[in-house]
């Protein structure tokens, strides 16, 4: 069997087991594609052709079927050029990256305003230390007016509005400054990609390679 030197860009004699491990990295990659909605595929650069296999494999819900619907997928993916899976496999990449950015930042302004709430005054000391620029009398009066409205049961306007003015506060520039003002325990992210459907290891080379 021959393969793509990543790089030379010639085709070599890759073994068996090789030719194995790559097609479970394109099927690894073809069961991706099958958990995206239709608004995240529109985005991706997929070939015309692998489409109707795609909303095909979507549609089954049998566990078995679904599971060789997605070899038989793979062996369709592994049609196509290197080239075209890695612009997918890139873009996938750069959404996940800015899907993490934006869950981190997030993340820091909520700690911020539960650091203001439950901490008042001197949550807000350090807050306006990192940022001098930032409204001090606002801040104050939106903290105040949220630990009203819970107080009173009422509709959590200024606590949302608060969470705007913080995340406004936070893309200002000082990202980094204002995570560590927080000095709170923040886990690391889980940068491993996520827990695969299926174990495709039992697959026999017949269901994986093609034909």
């Amino acid at each position: 069997m021959r393969g793509r030197d990543e790089e030379t860009g010639e085709y070599r004699d890759i073994s068996r087991s090789e030719n194995r491990r790559q097609a479970l990295e394109v099927l690894a990659l073809g069961e991706q594609l099958v958990g995206l909605t239709p608004a995240q595929l529109a985005k991706l650069p997929i070939p015309e052709d692998l489409m109707p296999h795609i909303e095909y494999t979507k549609r089954i819900t049998s566990h078995g079927a679904r599971k060789r619907q997605l070899a038989f997928l793979a062996k369709q993916m592994r049609r196509e050029s290197d080239e075209a899976l890695q612009a997918i496999r890139d873009v996938l990449d750069a959404s996940s990256e800015v899907s993490r950015r934006e869950v981190a930042q997030m993340h820091r302004v909520e700690q911020w305003r539960e650091r203001l709430l439950s901490q008042g005054d001197a949550a807000l000391a350090e807050l306006i230390a990192q940022f001098p620029d930032a409204d001090r009398q606002q801040l104050r009066t939106l903290v105040r007016n949220a630990l009203a409205e819970k107080a009173r049961n009422k509709p959590p306007r200024a606590f949302r509005e608060l969470f705007q003015v913080l995340r406004e506060l936070l893309a200002s520039g000082a990202a980094d400054g204002l995570a560590d003002a927080a000095d709170l325990d923040t886990p690391p992210e889980d940068t491993d990609e996520a827990e695969a459907e299926f174990d495709f290891d039992d697959l026999s080379d017949e269901d994986l390679l093609d034909d």
